[in-house]
């Protein structure tokens, strides 16, 4: 069993891209579970096989720690832990290859809170696989896409797991920006010079050597783009998954009967 996890800044597309990817793969005829873990989501663009709501209410924390919606939030974050065992128990009834998490809007609950460690390495690290979101407004400064990276090797070393990042929302890109952002993924003196005609202050302190530096990382890793909206880029997360997992070979056998 594959789990993916899609972590992002809140807004970068999780919840969208969950139910893209888990209707694309059902079109593919192969099987997968959505696993929302975002007690405070609303009107999510999916239905979800397994639902952390089903066991924390932020209403219910508000009302019980006498907390506003951010304090729920955290303590919720914290609640997390006490529920994977059950959670645990619901997933083993389903009979599938691919788990796909939907992580809380507020990445730093789910990274940097003890119980998002648990739960990786509870439901099987050696088995995970993160999809780090870009949000493509952010991403399309040589700044913003710094930063990102930074928060990307930050997520690498908390969970350490297979990585793959994800240009979300690249339909609001222009092509050229899309090609642009992606380059800088692909080819850091492209960043370097972008950063440099950006901010040339920053020369010194973000030079190729700090570059270097985020290589040792996922962050390095060439972007995917994908669009929820249009549904493209799907196959490109399925084939990574298949290449860190199966050697690149299909699924061929775990298609469901049709």
């Amino acid at each position: 069993m594959i789990n993916l996890y899609f972590i992002g800044s809140a807004g970068s597309g999780k919840s969208s891209l969950t139910g893209a990817y888990a209707g694309w793969m059902d079109r593919q005829g192969y099987n997968s579970v959505t696993v929302n873990l975002d007690p405070g989501i609303e009107n999510a663009p999916y239905v979800p096989d397994i639902d952390i709501r089903d066991w924390i209410k932020l209403k219910d924390i508000m009302k019980e720690y006498n907390v506003g919606p951010n304090g729920a939030q955290i303590i919720a974050a914290d609640l997390l832990a006490i529920n994977i065992t059950e959670m645990k128990e619901v997933l083993d009834s389903f009979e599938t290859e691919h788990v796909i998490f939907d992580t809380p809007g507020q990445m730093e609950l789910f990274v940097l809170r003890q119980s998002g460690k648990v739960l990786i390495d509870s439901f099987d690290n050696n088995n995970s696989l993160i999809g780090f979101l870009y949000d493509p407004v952010i991403s399309k400064t040589p700044s913003g896409f710094v930063s990102l990276m930074l928060q990307a090797a930050s997520v690498q070393v908390r969970f350490n797991t297979p990585f793959i990042n994800i240009l979300t929302k690249s339909d609001l890109l222009e092509e050229e920006d899309v090609d642009m952002v992606v380059g800088w993924s692909n080819d850091f003196s492209q960043l370097e010079e972008a950063i440099n005609s950006e901010t040339p202050t920053l020369r010194t302190q973000l030079n190729q050597e700090f570059l270097s530096a985020l290589s040792s990382f996922g962050s390095s890793h060439t972007l995917s783009p994908v669009s929820s909206t249009y549904g493209s880029g799907m196959e490109d997360i399925y084939n990574v998954v298949q290449q860190m997992f199966y050697g690149g070979e299909d699924l061929e056998g775990k298609r469901m009967d049709k």
